[in-house]
């Protein structure tokens, strides 16, 4: 079995081998040689590092509906930036039409984990089509006080202004993984991965909300066990059919193995009973995953949509890594609740492990209708440096 995840903390060796890189963007890191791939199938999206990569396409901005965006992490020297990359041919190609340079990430500050969200109604002062774009910040100052930042853009990821900060840690505790939603009666929710509240508990997953994406409430918890080794966290929100809505995460610790669960919410605001970890994903062959789930949502064919779901690494029913690890996602024509159905991901990733890079949080969206899928996938390339690779594969339908 692979060893658990000791969380974004490795990220903090990225960022401290930024700093030694000279005549290269930082962010290359050596790859042990045993543990190396040589990169993904598919194509390139950038030249050097792209890290924790995602995907939206435009719905609520006029002429530009359509366009699907996407966004890595990256860095210039020590400076961590947020690439801006648009497809208008379905994700055929991909160019850069912006970045995001937020001080709080500058000069070794450090920068993590990145999410991109179209807002699909007004909220506040910013209208339906504004682009949020959401960060870890300042993993490597000293003393450490971690915070969550907002960046918008007006103008569908041309330029991009600082927001707002949620939440400033209060003490040396990490903040990671934000992920957006707008709830059933209008208001901005921000999820993120807690370590602020240790040692009662190693990592909380909680959520703060805004009316108007400024003023932020305090935290609540989303998924808090009574286990205080337990870590959920990394999650992803989805609106699904009847316009319910759905997150995915993982729980890491000790006596857990970071496996993809999942819960629902009628209205983005409440999510069931915190101490409840949720069910966990299966597919119909016994395989399952661990490690950094993401999932998205296509309409039809059935009532229920179409669900697709992946993770870093597959494993099989008797807890072997599956044949098919770094090669799958899962589908479902029926909630959830499944059954879950695997079919080859459009980009390939050779025998990804436990690490930041390698199969780490890629993204899904369907194209074409829902006939093609797009994915973008991180690997270590030759030269060992982790970047970012996009392909569509084929639906059934």
């Amino acid at each position: 079995m692979v060893a658990h995840r000791p969380g974004p903390r490795a990220w903090l060796l990225l960022i401290a081998l930024a700093v030694l890189v000279v005549g290269a963007v930082a962010g290359t890191t050596n790859v042990p040689a045993a543990q190396a791939s040589t990169g993904a199938t598919g194509t390139l999206l950038r030249e050097n590092v792209g890290l924790y990569p995602r995907l939206v396409r435009l719905q609520h901005s006029g002429p530009a509906n359509g366009t699907i965006l996407g966004s890595v992490v990256t860095f210039d020297g020590n400076t961590g930036l947020g690439a801006i990359y648009a497809s208008r041919d379905e994700g055929r190609s991909f160019g850069q039409i912006g970045t995001v340079a937020d001080p709080a990430s500058a000069n070794g500050r450090g920068l993590c984990c990145a999410t991109l969200y179209e807002l699909p109604r007004r909220v506040g002062e910013l209208a339906a089509g504004t682009l949020l774009w959401a960060s870890s910040a300042g993993q490597s100052t000293d003393p450490r006080l971690m915070s969550i930042r907002i960046s918008a853009s007006r103008d569908h990821g041309h330029t991009w202004s600082h927001l707002a900060t949620p939440v400033v840690a209060q003490n040396t505790g990490g903040l990671w993984e934000p992920e957006f939603t707008v709830t059933r009666d209008g208001r901005l929710v921000v999820f993120y991965s807690d370590e602020t509240d240790q040692p009662a508990h190693s990592q909380l997953l909680v959520a703060q909300s805004s009316a108007d994406g400024v003023h932020w409430t305090g935290r609540v918890p989303v998924v808090a066990s009574n286990d205080p080794a337990a870590r959920p966290g990394m999650p992803i929100v989805r609106r699904i059919a009847g316009g319910r809505y759905l997150m995915t995460y993982e729980v890491c610790g000790p006596s857990y193995d970071c496996k993809a669960h999942y819960r629902e919410s009628a209205d983005g605001a409440q999510w069931g009973d915190p101490k409840d970890f949720g069910p966990t994903v299966r597919a119909t062959d016994g395989t399952y995953f661990e490690h950094t789930p993401t999932i998205t949502w296509e309409p039809g064919p059935g009532r229920e949509g179409r669900l697709f779901l992946t993770g870093q690494i597959l494993y099989a029913a008797d807890g072997t890594v599956a044949e098919g690890n770094g090669h799958t996602v899962f589908v479902s024509d029926d909630g959830p609740a499944g059954p879950w159905r695997p079919i080859p991901a459009p980009v390939s990733v050779p025998d990804p492990y436990d690490n930041y890079c390698p199969n780490y949080s890629s993204p899904l969206l369907t194209v074409r209708h829902g006939t093609r899928l797009l994915e973008i996938a991180t690997a270590y390339d030759s030269d060992g440096v982790c970047k970012a690779y996009y392909a569509t594969g084929a639906v059934d339908r």
